[in-house]
């Protein structure tokens, strides 16, 4: 035995130990519950912060009304917290009983093996399968008959607009290619106003917005287990991506320290014409801000920078398949409990609830349907349908995290109005590296 899959084969060992020495026990999941508290993982929401504190609140008293136990939430702040929270767990055998992880994690909570596969009544406890909209079980599992991830939010990218800007500049509607909103976004730049709103510093966003131009180009960063980081069009999208900043000047200089709620604020002050890769969840914030009544939603282009049409092979996708997922821990003492508080969190009500306080779209059919006649959203749901799948590997977490550093690496030069081109090539090699290495490890 090499010393590779020794390595392996002890991990997986020790992993299975700690599982098991911590393994479901379901007492207190009947009768007095008064005793028990489940702990629930999920991101820490920066725009919405009190609203979320109160949302835990709210969230415990009706799941203690209903079952008797508590339910204490903790939070993540980033993409590397979030997959540092699930390995820490995973090994240990203990931490939260409940996971909200983002879709593009749920390949990774998958291939740990510590989290429920979801049976017939698995399902039935959490209200069955067909209470969830068909799109959003796309990313549950590899299949049908091996999932992990239950929907709990969707989150399909489109990009806002202001509509009065457009107007003003004699453009009809927003472009359908990158370079045609990069021209846009130059005839909108001016004394105190630019043509787009960018959070550079964001721990979600950057490596988004490389997915979507590669895939569009039909070279996507990981296609059959082989990672393409260091690829042409995959640095002609990050020097697309910087560009905007560096050398188009149609970003404020100040976002190379902006994450997504500062660039949703720049576009609500008006400062800005064009704010991609955002969510319903903008809706709440700009429904309340100067240019309420102003801005439309669109979705954002998908033909890829160089390219006047969609290349052969290029995938029009306007969004990765994004949201949220639940998933319970195998090591959990309570998993009928977890199951009841999955059902209490995709109810209807609290569904339809969540979305009036963030603006997540509900994965609840009943709930979601209620919103299908709200105009405001046509983009959204347009962008849903159009959505793609990122890759269903363990190692998908490691590739994102890969694709936005090279963005953090980049940051300095950045701030000069620079986009170095052999750093970046450095830079791409590295992120080739570590992500081929992440997929091989996954296999």
């Amino acid at each position: 035995m090499d010393r590779r899959k020794f390595v392996a084969l002890t991990a997986a060992l020790a992993l299975g130990a700690a599982l098991t020495a911590c393994g479901n026990d379901e007492s207190g999941d009947a009768g007095d519950n008064s005793g028990v508290t489940l702990t629930m993982l999920m991101g820490v929401n920066n725009i919405y912060p009190e609203q979320q504190r109160a949302w835990f609140a709210e969230v415990s008293d009706k799941f203690k009304q209903e079952t008797g136990a508590t339910v204490r939430f903790e939070t993540f702040a980033s993409a590397n917290d979030e997959l540092t929270k699930i390995q820490t767990s995973v090994v240990a055998g203990q931490g939260p009983d409940v996971y909200a992880l983002g879709t593009t994690f749920t390949p990774t909570a998958y291939a740990t093996d510590a989290f429920v596969e979801l049976k017939d009544d698995d399902w039935n406890k959490v209200g069955g399968r067909d209470r969830f909209l068909p799109a959003t079980l796309g990313i549950s599992g590899p299949d049908k008959d091996h999932e992990v991830g239950i929907p709990f939010a969707s989150r399909p990218f489109v990009m806002a607009y202001n509509k009065d800007m457009l107007a003003a500049a004699g453009i009809d509607k927003p472009a359908d290619s990158w370079d045609g909103l990069r021209d846009q976004a130059k005839q909108l730049t001016k004394a105190g106003q630019y043509g787009l709103a960018i959070g550079y510093a964001d721990s979600f966003d950057p490596w988004k917005f490389i997915w979507a131009m590669t895939t569009q180009a039909g070279t996507p960063v990981v296609q059959d287990g082989k990672a393409a980081l260091d690829g042409a069009n995959t640095k002609l999208a990050y020097q697309t991506y910087l560009g905007w900043l560096a050398t188009d000047k149609v970003v404020d200089k100040a976002a190379v320290g902006w994450k997504n709620a500062q660039a949703i604020a720049a576009f609500g002050e008006g400062k800005a014409a064009f704010l991609p890769m955002v969510s319903a969840s903008s809706k709440v914030t700009l429904d309340k801000s100067k240019v309420a009544g102003k801005y439309a939603y669109a979705v954002m282009p998908t033909i890829p920078p160089g390219a006047t049409s969609l290349p052969s092979g290029g995938v029009a996708a306007t969004s990765i398949l994004s949201g949220d997922n639940v998933v319970v821990a195998k090591y959990s003492k309570h998993k009928d409990l977890a199951l009841a508080l999955v059902k209490l969190l995709t109810s209807e009500e609290m569904q339809t609830s969540y979305y009036k306080t963030f603006g997540e779209l509900p994965t609840n059919q009943a709930a979601a349907t209620a919103l299908g006649s709200d105009p405001a959203l046509a983009a959204i749901v347009e962008s849903a349908g159009k959505s793609a799948n990122t890759p269903f590997t363990g190692g998908w977490s490691q590739v994102q995290l890969a694709l936005t550093n090279v963005v953090v690496q980049s940051i300095p030069d950045l701030s000069a109005g620079r986009v170095d081109d052999a750093k970046l090539t450095g830079l791409l090699g590295q992120a080739q590296t570590t992500a081929q290495e992440a997929l091989d490890k996954a296999k």
